[in-house]
């Protein structure tokens, strides 16, 4: 079996990436760009992708394509419908990164309160040298304990993030976005209820016709001007031009985007223009991917292709 990956350097540098090696003739491409796509995948098994979008005229001009694992749980960059027309198996992962995606929204949640970075400019700049005070109370911060933490999106990930709220004294309620999650732990409330009561807003919803374009500007001014809001969820849920406007217009505290409606970001994406920048944290998609999430996605891609293989194997012995 000839297996591709087409974007090798999506998951960086983990202990198993040549564990792949034993399942075939393996090649590991850092990048493919979209004109690389079609010649690298022509004479492939199996095809393993993280980012790569994959069109049904590449599919088309690939004869021996089985299957393509997608190195991620999201699979909008595949062409599902022509895959399935031609046979083709598509595998995601998923599960592999909810303790990473949780451990990283307290991270981004605790900066926007706390903002750590400027007390320590604040020392290492002298300032706290030359007090008179020994202290720095200008810039409040306020303890979790006894917040409203409203979850949008109760799933796995979710659900992690609402233990660690909990651990923090937070009332914790949410938004089931199907509106099918029901048998919660938590107090349940529509969307518009969770807005206008919450301290902190933290989404972790898919991207579908439920949850496209959920919160815009008349959505947004529903939030306390205290409250902060964070998207670690999908690009797209939050419309970025509206939330710029809601941030300049001191509609919120602050607000934590690591997902955005294209990615990379654009350099024109009005989240990049707003005037305050301080209550405003913008982070690479990057909430998913520590070291033990993005080898257990490698074990996901591995065992998906094993599991493939063997069933490959069994339908060939019974011809």
């Amino acid at each position: 079996m000839k297996i591709v990956f087409l974007d090798a350097s999506t998951v960086g540098e983990v202990p198993n990436l040549d564990s792949l090696k034993s399942l075939g003739d393996v090649t590991l491409y850092p990048v493919t760009k979209p004109a690389q796509t079609a010649g690298r995948i022509s004479d492939a098994d199996v095809v393993i992708t993280n980012k790569v979008v994959l069109y049904r005229e590449q599919m088309e001009d690939a004869p021996k394509l089985k299957l393509i694992c997608v190195a991620a749980t999201g699979m909008n960059n595949i062409d599902k419908d022509a895959a399935k027309e031609l046979g083709i198996e598509v595998k995601n992962v998923a599960g592999y990164a909810s303790q990473s995606v949780a451990q990283s929204t307290f991270a981004i949640i605790l900066h926007l309160i706390h903002r750590i970075p400027e007390h320590d400019e604040y020392v290492k700049g002298g300032k706290y040298s030359r007090s008179d005070i020994f202290a720095k109370v200008d810039r409040n911060f306020h303890e979790l304990s006894g917040m409203r933490f409203g979850i949008i999106g109760l799933g796995n990930i979710g659900s992690k993030v609402a233990e660690i709220a909990k651990a923090f004294g937070c009332e914790i309620v949410y938004y089931s976005t199907s509106g099918k999650n029901r048998d919660q732990p938590y107090k349940r409330v529509d969307v518009d209820e969770l807005l206008k009561t919450s301290d902190i807003i933290s989404i972790h919803a898919p991207l579908n016709a439920n949850t496209e374009n959920l919160l815009g500007y008349d959505q947004l001014k529903m939030m306390k001007p205290s409250a902060i809001l964070v998207n670690t969820g999908r690009g797209g849920i939050v419309n970025e031009k509206d939330l710029a406007c809601a941030i300049d217009d001191n509609l919120l505290a602050g607000a934590a985007i690591d997902v955005f409606e294209k990615e990379p970001i654009s350099p024109d994406n009005p989240l990049l223009k707003v005037t305050n920048t301080e209550k405003l944290l913008l982070t690479p998609h990057i909430t998913w991917s520590s070291v033990e999430a993005r080898t257990a996605l490698i074990e996901g891609v591995r065992n998906n292709i094993e599991e493939f293989l063997e069933q490959y194997q069994k339908r060939k012995d019974q011809v």
